[in-house]
């Protein structure tokens, strides 16, 4: 039988064996510095090479409309397009817009949930980001009761 512990020790091995291998440049080039230090929407969306950005009925964001607890904020970006190649959520009054970033391909349905810290009410947006560049998005108004950043 596979105990917890046991599948934790060999993923840290399969880890090691990666890492020794040179493997640690894949997982650091898929940190995007610059999409996460974006002040706006717009500029998280050009750093992940997106244009402007669309309104789309294709794109969804679900969310609470009133957040009791601004430190734990459910979150959920989806779309059935095809030839998507970034799912962005972002919080537009956050210090930091971009909340999440998640790689996409046709192989892989683009429905994923998350949880976002919000220190006020806000606009939350979900961008999926096309092989083309389109950026397509859709938002949804989030009202926070108690702030999570520090509020």
């Amino acid at each position: 039988m596979q105990t917890r512990r046991k599948t934790i020790q060999q993923s840290m091995v399969v880890a090691g064996l990666l890492a020794s291998a040179g493997f640690p440049q894949f997982a650091h080039a898929a940190f995007n510095k610059a999409g996460f230090d974006a002040k706006s929407v717009q500029d998280a969306v050009k750093a992940y090479g997106g244009g402007s950005i669309a309104e789309s009925k294709d794109v969804t964001i679900t969310g609470p409309d009133i957040a009791e607890n601004g430190a734990v904020v459910p979150l959920g970006a989806s779309t059935a397009l095809t030839g998507v190649k970034h799912m962005l959520v972002l919080v537009e009054k956050n210090p930091s817009a971009l909340v999440a970033m998640f790689h996409v391909s046709d192989a892989v349905d683009a429905n994923f949930l998350t949880r976002a810290k919000m220190g006020q009410s806000s606009d939350v947006y979900a961008v999926a980001i096309m092989a083309d560049g389109k950026a397509l998005f859709a938002k949804k108004e989030v009202k926070v009761t108690l702030g999570g950043c520090g509020g």
